[in-house]
């Protein structure tokens, strides 16, 4: 019988899976615009920021007022 990978046993079966898998994260890439691919975190659309660096930029963007910026601070704290 010719077994996993074409005749090739395991090794033949590792290097089909290593082919397959860098041929996809080579077209992922270039369909991203050549940028590395990103997990997601958590937040989800926040790009890995923590959350008192996003509610700094929210306060300089003038999304928020500095009232409510202060209690968001201290919520964080």
């Amino acid at each position: 019988m010719m077994g996993f990978g074409m005749g090739f046993g395991f090794i033949g079966l590792l290097l089909m899976v290593l082919f397959w898998g860098g041929l996809f994260a080579f077209f992922s890439r270039l369909m991203n615009g050549g940028a590395p691919m990103q997990m997601n975190t958590p937040g989800m659309g926040n790009g890995g920021l923590r959350p008192r660096e996003i509610l700094d930029q929210r306060y300089a963007r003038g999304e928020i007022t500095r009232e409510e910026y202060e209690r968001m601070k201290q919520d964080l704290s």
